[in-house]
């Protein structure tokens, strides 16, 4: 427990003092009058009155009790038998009702509603303890906050405002709007009645001076929040002040028959009071900053000190004239160097509020100019969401005055645009539009109305051409253009005047676009237009995708009418105006990407259509270049949409294109590979240029009806035999040849997959383990062991072809229904398949948890394949029973994952999904036989593993919650019956680790699990223990014997088979249950028959047929006995019991070394001495490093 330290919390606030707030922060004097009444003076208005201080006639003496107070509170409103803190944890809506019950308290007796609020602190702390009234009235704050110190329970590290769930996260937001509102309530008489705030301030600064964290962090949070609530009454009573002082002013001014001297008096009392009421509320902030914002703003907490910055930035913001100083703003200053990302977050939103306000501007040039580089380093940060602030903040320093910042500080931000991550990148795009864009010449005015060339847009546009190219990232249009979609989105949509200034003719005095320049603003267009048409953001920049609203979807549609409209008609003189410019060819071919091509129809464009595609072979004509001829590729198979009435105009253009080069590319061919004439150099390059065009068109395009395989194959067979082909003439050979095959490819029907993966299975099986046996050692070579992806693959294909609906298989190549005969027919299809992938399992050659998705469909689909997943589960069993009972159960856990992920942790026990999945665990615990003997280790591995499954997930709500998979242990109990009585010992040993003593005591309908499952563990008899002899193999396999071995010698070895759990190995393969046999590769199998449909004809299958019909395996009996994979040691001596070692540690709390000795002078703001007759006279040094949290370069920094 961590002892509380010696702090002096109770400073008397009844002090005589100055009440000046700072030398920085006075409050107007008005008149030079700003004395406070001292002692026996006349009471202020709104302050003690009986009813206030009578305490109820008490007297302040012993509370009172009756059925009208009930755990502290009392009852108002219906809010019975609650405290405060349960309340606000409840998050009343009406908090101030509440707060208005607890001032009725108040003012009825108000040692007990304090007492009430102390403890709500305390409570909201998450300290269990309770400040009774003898200790509220004996012992001082240092004693009773050593007491709750004492009391505190730190092992769960948990508290309010840290808690998880949706209850704790509402609790914050209740808990400072229950400060805010007391404050507001009590703010005409109770705050100032020299009691109430005085014990609330002493305790909250004592509560933030503590080593808990959760005592300093709570009480951090409520006096920021006092202090904010303190500051908005502050500001109410200035304002008062000055309404008071002008009508004063304004009635003294007047000529003396008509001046009324009694409202001269009334408004001369009335600003005296005002001023005795502020006075009192800047001694309360004085004791709030000095006593605790001093402090914990380099709290060691990251979270403590951002809500001190961001509470200081409110003040400076909502009262200017007091707090907006340097003397507050360089507490901003410092941390904004602090080492979490969330501090030096808030520091950039507070200055955030402050510089958007443009009014106060002249006070932060003091600031501005010592903080401004640090503002400038951090658009760097490593959090990105700290730079995107600190892009932020310089945009509106930038609004606020373009000459604080020179052009060195803007250009470390202009690079920023081409960032990754997009809210940076957006971020800096905003400054740059601000910065370059935003501001328009007088002369500007009149070009408003103007389109085109001579628009308003036209410098803006070539600005921003210079810009990209003056950046020297020329690949990273896209980048740009996205970075000031939001913020430039009618510059980036002005086509138009992008369209004109490429295909007019400058004006007179007009400087043209340089090459280099319409090569960018080409770049830039297309950036545009499919930002446009698409409408997310470039490859690199967000997650994909999203899901676009109606607003999106019309103006999707209206920019891409707009775009359309607009090319359709200037794209073929674009293409005509740049034809031999292969950049600048390649960016416009790919605009037709983004039409929508009903507009050439409904337009009437159809000439305009022609003119692009006369303009696209021109081009295929002119250029070998590979990225224009894809591009050409790329149009034409926009183009070619089927949709749409273009399509045969498009169609019989692209036939005519491939002719001529289909032609062109035979004569030639027949040219170059004439026998004994050397080709040339013209012959070899004419036939490489074709071999490009057609190359770069199939890549797109199906041309299998040109028969291109046939002339590369003569061309790749004459290279290899002659040895002197050019090399770029193989490779763009090798290329079509290769498109050829993936066109063939692409057209492979539904029966040939089947077909591919019935030789596949045969093939692994062939190239598996078992081509080495009867001696063959020498074939190891050739052994294949499929990698995991290519199982998963497997896998999958069983999973989407066998396991399907009879109705969504029932239609024949010609569409029509088919008959019962075909539906056998298909069923036998699909029983072929699962048979080949699991004689894969069943030989080892895929590993064997790959069969937990073939075992967990054995209920919904057992008619048609229960004989052979049945019979799969068998033969597992023979090679390795532990395995195969954790493959069991983990196809129970998948089930159960699945019923999770589709109906959530709150799902009903009794549903038919759920009973599915119990029914299931009770067929595989029937298939484990009745010789308990021979699958003891297997069934308690399966205990094992279900046991931790089903405490895996903690409940993220604590742990008087269940874990989330509990429900498990209700399926795992179906296996419960096959563990011997002394393995149920065992279990139960191994269950009770995972579980807490206030589990054991639960008695809710959502632990029934856990009490079910622990009752078939404690359940059990003699029963238990007899010997069943083993024979019970697959059905009408064998015929159990009646004999039986003598009971004493029976019983000798049961005993003796005690399960030891107590040492479990790292590894995944480790061993829950030890056993001692030797380690033995399992015994070869029969070589089993191939099933591909190449090697033989299927047999037709009967549905009455069995899975060994199927693909035969030898039984138990005519094979050579399994050595089972044995490890460790499984017998222990005698009769005695199991050792279970116990896992649980005593864990030691340790408390930070926290350095008491601060030398951190710069820290303090300097305050002049105070009037404040409350004032603190001493301030406990503080308990953390600086160090800790803050830069060693900030240490020394000299401030202002």
């Amino acid at each position: 427990m961590i002892a509380a330290p010696e702090i002096p919390t109770d400073f008397n606030l009844l002090q005589e003092s100055e009440t000046h707030f700072s030398s920085d922060t006075d409050f107007e004097d008005i008149e030079g009058k700003n004395q406070k009444q001292g002692k026996g003076k006349t009471c202020k208005k709104g302050k003690k009155g009986p009813a206030e201080k009578g305490k109820g006639g008490n007297g302040g003496g012993k509370p009172p009790s009756g059925p009208n107070r009930m755990n502290g509170h009392h009852q108002q409103n219906g809010v019975e038998n609650m405290m405060l803190f349960e309340v606000v944890k409840m998050g009343k809506s009406a908090m101030q009702s509440v707060v208005d019950d607890w001032i009725e308290s108040y003012k009825h007796d108000r040692d007990i509603a304090l007492l009430d609020l102390i403890n709500f602190f305390i409570q909201c702390s998450g300290c269990k303890g309770v400040v009774t009234a003898e200790m509220f009235r004996h012992m001082q704050n240092s004693e009773i906050i050593r007491k709750m110190t004492e009391e505190f329970d730190e092992d769960s590290g948990d508290y309010p405002l840290t808690m998880a769930g949706p209850q704790w996260k509402k609790f914050k937001s209740s808990f400072c709007e229950f400060i805010g509102v007391l404050v507001r309530q009590c703010q005409y008489s109770i705050i100032y009645d020299e009691y109430m705030m005085d014990t609330v301030i002493s305790l909250l600064t004592g509560l933030s001076d503590s080593q808990v964290r959760a005592f300093r962090h709570t009480s951090t949070l409520a006096a920021m929040k006092l202090m904010t609530a303190l500051v908005n009454v502050a500001l109410n009573l200035s304002i008062n002040m000055d309404n008071t002082q002008r009508q004063y002013e304004a009635e003294r001014n007047k000529m003396i028959g008509k001046r009324a001297n009694e409202r001269l008096e009334l408004l001369l009392q009335k600003r005296k009071e005002l001023q005795e009421n502020q006075d009192e509320i800047e001694n309360m902030m004085n004791a709030i900053f000095k006593g605790v914002f001093v402090h914990r703003y380099r709290d060691a907490i990251a979270e403590i000190r951002a809500i001190c910055i961001e509470e200081i930035g409110i003040w400076m913001k909502m009262y200017s004239d007091a707090f907006l100083n340097d003397s507050y703003l360089k507490y901003v200053g410092w941390t904004m160097h602090d080492k979490q990302g969330e501090v030096r977050l808030k520091c950039l939103t507070a200055l955030q509020g402050l510089y958007y306000n443009k009014e106060l501007n002249s006070k932060l040039e003091l600031f501005t100019s010592r903080f401004k580089d640090r503002i400038v380093s951090m658009t760097l940060d490593k959090e990105y969401d700290v730079a995107v602030q600190a892009i932020k903040l310089l945009t509106l320093v930038l609004q606020s005055s373009e000459e604080v910042l020179t052009a060195e500080d803007c250009e470390n931000v202009y690079h920023l645009v081409y960032s990754a991550h997009r809210p940076v990148a957006v971020a800096a795009g905003e400054f740059l539009f601000k910065k370059l864009f935003s501001r328009r010449d007088p002369e500007e005015d009149g070009m408003m109305k103007r389109r085109g060339r001579q628009g308003p847009n036209a410098n803006l546009v070539k600005t921003l051409v210079f810009f990209f190219l003056e950046s020297e990232l020329h690949e990273h249009a896209a980048y740009l253009v996205d970075s000031m979609w939001d913020c430039a989105t009618e510059l980036l949509k002005d086509w138009e005047c992008m369209n004109s200034l490429l295909l007019e003719e400058p004006l007179s005095g007009e400087e043209a676009l340089t090459d280099r320049q319409e090569s960018a603003l080409i770049e830039i267009m297309l950036c545009t237009i499919r930002q446009a048409a698409e409408c997310h953001p470039p490859v690199g920049r967000g997650t994909g995708k999203r899901v676009l609203t109606a607003k999106e979807k019309k103006t999707q549609l209206d920019d891409r009418t707009k775009i359309t409209e607009l090319f359709a008609v200037a794209l073929p003189q674009l293409l005509a105006k740049y034809s031999v410019d292969a950049e600048k060819v390649t960016n416009l071919l790919q605009l037709p990407q983004y039409f929508d091509l009903e507009i050439y129809t409904t337009g009437r464009l159809e000439k305009h259509l022609d003119a692009l595609l006369r303009q696209i072979r021109n081009i295929v004509e002119k250029h070998t270049d590979t990225d224009v001829l894809e591009a050409c590729s790329k149009t034409y198979h926009a183009l070619c949409n089927e949709e749409f009435t273009i399509f045969n105009r498009v169609d019989i253009s692209r036939s005519q294109l491939i002719d001529e080069l289909a032609d062109k590319f035979n004569r030639l061919l027949e040219d170059f590979l004439q026998e004994g004439e050397e080709p040339d150099e013209d012959d070899a390059y004419q036939v490489l240029s074709t071999l490009k065009r057609i190359t770069a068109f199939h890549n797109a395009h199906d041309l299998s009806k040109w028969d291109l395989f046939a002339c590369n194959y003569k061309l790749l067979k004459t290279g290899i035999e002659n040895g002197d082909m050019p090399e770029q003439i193989v490779i763009h050979a090798l290329q079509c040849t290769h498109y050829v095959i993936l066109w063939q490819l692409a057209k492979i029907t539904e029966s040939s997959s089947t077909k591919a993966f019935t030789i596949l299975c045969d093939i692994l099986m062939i190239f598996s383990h078992q081509i080495m046996s009867g001696g063959r050692d020498m074939l190891e070579p050739l052994v294949y062991t499929p990698d995991s992806s290519l199982q998963s693959e497997l896998l999958s294909f069983i999973l989407d072809h066998v396991f399907i609906e009879q109705d969504d298989d029932n239609n024949s190549a010609d569409g029509q229904q088919e008959d019962e005969a075909s539906k056998i027919e298909a069923l036998h299809k699909r029983r072929n398949l699962l048979a080949a992938f699991c004689k894969l399992i069943v030989y080892t050659v895929v590993e064997m948890n790959t069969a937990a998705d073939i075992f967990k469909q054995y209920m919904k689909y057992y008619n048609d394949y229960g004989d052979i997943i049945k019979e799969t589960m068998s033969k597992t069993r023979q090679i390795d029973k532990i395995q195969c009972a954790k493959t069991l159960i983990l196809s129970l856990q998948q089930l159960f994952n699945e019923m999770i992920q589709e109906n959530g942790y709150n799902f009903d026990r009794s549903s038919s999904t759920f009973s599915g999945i119990k029914e299931l665990a009770r067929r595989f615990a029937l298939t484990f036989g009745l010789d308990q003997l021979k699958t003891r280790e297997a069934i308690a591995m399966l205990h094992k593993d279900g046991i931790e499954f089903a405490f895996k997930e903690p409940n993220p709500q604590g742990e008087s919650h269940p874990p989330l998979n509990l429900a498990f242990l209700d399926i795992l109990s179906e296996f419960s019956s096959k563990l011997l009585r002394q393995d149920k010992r065992t279990v139960y040993v191994y269950l009770e680790k995972f579980m807490t003593f206030q589990m054991s005591l639960r008695r809710e309908d959502v632990w029934l699990p856990l009490m079910s499952y622990r009752n078939s563990l404690l359940a059990g008899g003699d029963d238990d223990t007899m010997s069943v002899i083993s024979g019970i193999s697959s059905r009408g396999s064998t015929v159990r014997s009646k004999k039986s071995k003598p009971s004493t010698g029976k019983r000798k070895v049961v005993e003796g088979m005690q399960l030891s759990l107590t040492e479990e190995s790292s590894s995944s393969d480790s061993m829950w249950l030890s056993r001692e046999q030797t380690l033995h590769t399992p015994v070869m199998m029969q070589t089993p028959q191939l099933t591909s449909t190449i090697m033989r004809e299927p047999k037709r299958l009967r549905p009455e047929d069995s899975f060994m019909s199927v693909y035969p395996m030898q039984t138990e009996h005519h094979q050579t006995p399994l050595d089972y994979n044995r490890r460790g040691t499984s017998l222990m001596e005698d009769d005695e019991e199991p050792i279970v070692e116990d896992v649980m540690m005593s864990s030691e709390g340790r408390i930070e070394d926290l350095n008491e000795g601060m030398d951190f002078d710069t820290m303090d703001i300097d305050l002049p001495p105070s009037k404040n007759r409350r004032e603190r006279t001493e301030l406990k040094p503080d308990f953390f490093d600086p160090a800790s949290i803050m830069d060693e370069s900030v240490l020394g920094v000299s401030m202002f």
